[in-house]
């Protein structure tokens, strides 16, 4: 998808179509962390932490018990 920038005021807004929102569960008041690398432009939603701590609890469990299949898998 190709989109241009739009002038608002002093600045430029980049308009998201409505499928794309909705896909992502964005809406009006879902903050974004944009950050680039220097070369390109990286919009996300932020989530909250307390789901990224239940998840890195699960998959720092799952690593422990299964350790053993995961390196031999990555073998």
């Amino acid at each position: 998808m190709i989109k241009k920038m739009t002038k608002h005021g002093n600045s430029l807004a980049l308009v998201i179509d409505k499928g794309v929102l909705e896909l992502l569960n964005i809406d009006d008041k879902t903050p974004l962390d944009i950050s680039t690398d220097g070369k390109i432009l990286l919009i996300a939603p932020v989530r909250d932490e307390k789901r990224k701590r239940q998840f890195q609890a699960a998959l720092e469990k799952a690593n422990l018990k299964y350790a053993r299949a995961l390196k031999g898998l990555a073998g």
